[in-house]
């Protein structure tokens, strides 16, 4: 049975002088571009009423312990 990918990839082309403005901004937001654009698109999907579930991604780090 295929796993599914968590994560869609595809190539996006910007203008150079947005690239920069999209680093610039996720830089103050302590953020990659690629999750600064996520955030931008889904503010902007909100904005126009459309609801976005977000997609459970697996636990990072340590696993609990059982004791």
């Amino acid at each position: 049975m295929a796993r599914k990918p968590a994560r869609k990839a595809f190539a996006l082309r910007l203008d150079p002088a947005l690239h920069e403005a999209l680093e610039r901004a996720a830089a103050v937001d302590l953020r990659s571009v690629n999750a600064e654009i996520e955030v931008l698109l889904r503010e902007a999907l909100a904005k126009r009423g459309v609801k976005v579930d977000h997609t459970a991604r697996p636990r990072r780090g340590r696993p609990p312990s059982e004791d």
